[in-house]
């Protein structure tokens, strides 16, 4: 199945608006000449068994519709080159989603996996893409269908990343399939920022106290005409609290007699009372 575009040019009949039809209609052209109208995204794929959860699956992989992907391979004396698109014509090879090319040969291409035929599995940062019903092996796995698997995964490092082809699994009689990686950034959660109800507090008192002191500060100093600590807004009521709360933690944090200690041991801390001066003037001669 080809998704082929198709356009149709609007033309509004605007009194004296001879350049805004044209650029309309150059628009149009643009826009029909890069498939813009003709996209339908993950739409053209097919699934096998269609269902709901698998189509939400799929849904996921809309940045990447539309879009080639290459990689290269050698084993031994055989090399190849593998073209991927995600519901599209891989290297322009009609309901091809993987084609092959053997670089030696240069023969004609072969089908690896069709789009029509897709099964889809996801996980919370990674799909499985499937595609089945591609061209028959000539000697293997029982001369049954190919099958291409391309598991998409989350990197938050790139938007997309090379192709990489890990396996081809043609050793068995049945259910032989080829193994593509590909990272990219599309299948990445979203994480959104959430701020508590706290820290939101947090920042409106701190915000407030900034407007105050700035707000305060240039009151004091350019309408007052203070100097010196003065310029800081209330600072008389400010001082007075902290003199009232300095006196506060001083009573009800320190518990030890505030009495001096002595300086001599043995000496008593009680003022000495002053003894009575005695007169003498009964003893002088009359």
């Amino acid at each position: 199945m080809k998704v082929r575009a198709q356009c149709s040019l609007k033309v509004i009949n605007i009194p004296g608006g001879g350049s805004f039809l044209l650029w309309t209609l150059v628009v149009q052209l643009v826009l029909c000449g890069n498939g813009v109208y003709a996209a339908e995204g993950t739409k053209s794929c097919k699934l096998i068994n269609e269902s709901d959860s698998e189509r939400k699956v799929l849904n996921r992989l809309e940045a990447l519709a539309h879009k080639n992907f290459t990689a290269e391979t050698t084993v031994g004396t055989e090399s190849y080159s593998y073209v991927f698109q995600l519901c599209g014509d891989a290297g322009g090879v009609p309901g091809a989603g993987v084609i092959q090319y053997d670089k030696k040969t240069e023969s004609k291409p072969t089908v690896v996996g069709m789009y029509n035929a897709t099964q889809a599995i996801g996980g919370s940062d990674w799909v499985m893409l499937i595609y089945n019903n591609g061209d028959k092996y000539d000697a293997h796995c029982s001369q049954e269908m190919r099958k291409a698997m391309i598991m998409i995964s989350c990197n938050k490092t790139v938007a997309v990343g090379e192709m990489r082809v890990m396996l081809e699994d043609r050793e068995r009689t049945q259910d032989c399939f080829y193994l593509f990686e590909l990272d990219s950034s599309a299948l990445c959660e979203v994480v959104e920022s959430r701020i508590s109800a706290g820290s939101i507090i947090l920042i409106i008192g701190f915000c407030l106290l900034a407007v105050y002191l700035i707000g305060g500060f240039l009151y004091q100093r350019l309408i007052v005409g203070a100097k010196g600590m003065e310029q800081f807004p209330n600072y008389a009521f400010w001082l007075e609290a902290g003199n009232m709360m300095a006196d506060g933690c001083d009573f009800v944090c320190r518990s030890r007699n505030r009495e001096d200690a002595p300086a001599y041991r043995g000496v008593a801390t009680e003022s000495l009372e002053e003894e009575p001066e005695e007169r003498d003037d009964h003893l002088l001669p009359m």
